[in-house]
C-alpha cells in the first residue's frame, strides 16, 4: 500500500475541522487523505467515502470499529494507522 502514498510510511499531519465545524471525524480525515496524500490509484485504498475492505484502521491503537468508524471524532495528537491485511500471492 506504500506506493499509493509515494512510498512514504509515516505522515505527520495537522488538519482542522471544516469551516464552522466543531469536530473533525475520520470521514473528514479520509477526504483530506484522498485529496492531499494519495498519489496514485486511490481505489486501492478507498471505496466510496471509506477505506476498502482489507484495510485495518486503528485510532490510538484501537480498532475503529469500536469507536464509530467514519463518525469517530479525532482530537489533537491522535494517532491513526492504516494497515493492509491483503497480501499478494
Amino acid at each position: 500500500m506504500q506506493f499509493i502514498f509515494d512510498s512514504v510510511k509515516i505522515h505527520n499531519v495537522n488538519v482542522s475541522p471544516k469551516n464552522g465545524a466543531d469536530k473533525f471525524t475520520m470521514k473528514d480525515l479520509l477526504v483530506w487523505v484522498r485529496t492531499n496524500l494519495i498519489k496514485e490509484r486511490p481505489e486501492m485504498f478507498m471505496k466510496g467515502d471509506s477505506v476498502r475492505p482489507g484495510v485495518l484502521v486503528l485510532v490510538n491503537d484501537c480498532d475503529w470499529e469500536h469507536s464509530g468508524q467514519l463518525d469517530t471524532n479525532l482530537e489533537e495528537k491522535d494517532l491513526v494507522v492504516f494497515i493492509s491485511t491483503l497480501h499478494g500471492g
